[in-house]
């Protein structure tokens, strides 16, 4: 598994990879069709920022949480069949409850 470092976050961004027809017959792929929310699941959190004096700030999200982040943020990386996204933690704009 993937182990982020620091203050940093590892996101599934897995997306189901459907097809639409639209009512002339055009099929649009998953991710051309249409814009979707930026949304991803937590699956790993990093120890936190360290700062000049030695406290580690702990990160305000947990595994399994599901959150909206930054467009244009982070590296994704391609992981066992599955997408993930590393992004720093103030990159994470909300918990969706």
């Amino acid at each position: 598994m993937l182990r982020p470092l620091e203050n940093r976050v590892i996101l599934d961004i897995s997306k189901d990879k459907k097809e639409e027809t639209t009512s002339s017959g055009i099929i649009l792929t998953g991710d051309s069709s249409k814009e979707e929310p930026i949304y991803g699941v937590v699956v790993a959190v990093g120890p936190g920022r360290t700062l000049d004096n030695g406290e580690v700030v702990k990160i305000g999200v947990t595994e399994g949480d599901k959150v909206v982040y930054n467009s244009f943020t982070g590296t994704e990386v391609d992981y066992e069949g599955k997408s993930y996204l590393i992004v720093p933690a103030q990159d994470i704009l909300a918990v969706v409850e």
